[in-house]
């Protein structure tokens, strides 16, 4: 009947449009761990938007003590990032511990400042258990972070006293140490061999015991004689041990994702520009170090390639353009995008017939953006007619048409 195809349509309208806004937004998803040590366990799992429609991508992780409280400033920050591609996407993982005297058994220590009894068991809980369980059933790199508040904060600072510790980055925030803690963090951080990020936040109004401990580790860190780690502290005037949190959380995570973001305008004037050469090597150079630091691999942003494009153009260094080409064609096969730098070389470099040849490949090949196929073939149209030039004589003006331009700080 017609009802019934009206119904079937609506269903199929509601699963589509219900398909739809489940891949746009981050995905929570409550898990439950029968753990040897502890019992039952829950922790939350937040996936990204791009988890669900990109199976081949995997994640770094960031594992949130206090979960009850603490993913939601974690999660709207990285939220936010993300759609800037300020920060990449991840899986957060949050742990929840506050109910009863929870928080503070995962946290337990003895005399000496080492886990004791049921911190013990959660310490080796984490790693043994949660993680390789995490790990299993989600698409993970091996970047993980890890950030706690007060007694959970001190708690995660026992991480960085393994010979291998399975963080990569620790988000401190108005830390409860254990005794001596605020020399053996900072002992522990002079011997480290691989890369860790190390972040500590305090707030002016909060307890003295707190701040004294944190001032001292502070002090300790800033010590250490040619640090191979990356660390920050802040201690922010007028915030009390709660809205720290808030003012920390943004601070925390671009500390650890510095570099990760565009090229900025700043960035652009302040380094790329005042460069005697090497233009296309600074590109390279940060796309190999972010998968050398995070352990993912990047596709060079589009708006990277104009910002170097426009320093190239600039400084009349036309040379560089093909080594940009070829950058270009490793990451975008098949497009216009290589093949335009490789064109604008031998176009300002005055080898016109080499250009007109070069432009009009672009009808065989995939448009990226602005760069066209009608867009490259009438550049080689411009170009018809025009006598080649000396190889030293080079044009000094840089045509109004060509699609180069400089970092801007909005999104694409």
């Amino acid at each position: 009947s017609i009802l019934t195809k009206l119904f079937k349509m609506k269903t199929k309208l509601f699963l589509f449009a219900l398909l739809v806004s489940s891949c746009l937004f981050a995905q929570r998803t409550p898990e439950t761990i029968e753990s040897k040590k502890l019992g039952t366990r829950t922790f939350t799992v937040v996936t990204p938007p791009s988890y669900a429609t990109s199976p081949e991508k995997s994640y770094p992780t960031l594992l949130v003590l206090d979960g009850e409280y603490l993913l939601d400033p974690f999660e709207g920050i990285l939220k936010y990032g993300a759609y800037w591609d300020d920060l990449p996407e991840m899986i957060i993982i949050a742990v929840n511990q506050n109910y009863g005297e929870t928080r503070f058994a995962d946290s337990e220590f003895d005399d000496a400042g080492f886990p004791s009894g049921s911190g013990a068991n959660f310490f080796e809980f984490i790693g043994q258990e949660l993680y390789p369980y995490v790990d299993k059933k989600y698409r993970t790199i091996p970047f993980r972070m890890i950030a706690g508040h007060d007694t959970t904060a001190g708690f995660l600072n026992f991480y960085l006293y393994k010979d291998n510790p399975i963080f990569n980055a620790y988000i401190s925030l108005a830390p409860e140490m254990a005794p001596e803690m605020e020399k053996r963090v900072a002992e522990r951080l002079a011997k480290m061999t691989k890369p860790v990020f190390y972040y500590q936040a305090t707030g002016e109004g909060d307890l003295k015991e707190i701040n004294e401990k944190a001032a001292e580790l502070d002090a300790n860190i800033k010590a250490i004689p040619n640090a191979t780690f990356k660390y920050q502290n802040d201690a922010f005037k007028g915030a009390s041990h709660y809205s720290l949190v808030a003012k920390a959380v943004p601070n925390a995570i671009y500390f650890i994702f510095d570099g990760y973001q565009p090229i900025s305008m700043v960035e652009f004037q302040d380094k790329i520009l005042k460069l005697d050469a090497g233009y296309t090597d600074y590109l390279i150079a940060k796309y190999d170090e972010l998968e050398k630091r995070f352990g993912f691999k990047m596709k060079p942003r589009l708006t990277d390639f104009k910002a170097i494009e426009a320093a190239i153009m600039k400084n009349k260094a036309y040379n560089e353009l093909l080594p940009l080409s070829d950058y270009a064609n490793k990451h975008y096969p098949k497009t216009t995008l290589g093949t335009y730098h490789e064109a604008l070389y031998y176009e300002k470099t005055g080898n016109y017939k080499r250009a007109i040849k070069t432009y009009q490949r672009a009808f065989t090949q995939e448009p990226i953006r602005e760069i066209t196929k009608d867009f490259m073939l009438n550049r080689a149209e411009a170009l018809k007619g025009k006598p080649d030039k000396p190889t030293e004589e080079v044009p000094a003006e840089v045509p109004t048409e060509t699609p180069t331009e400089e970092p801007t700080e909005k999104k694409e």
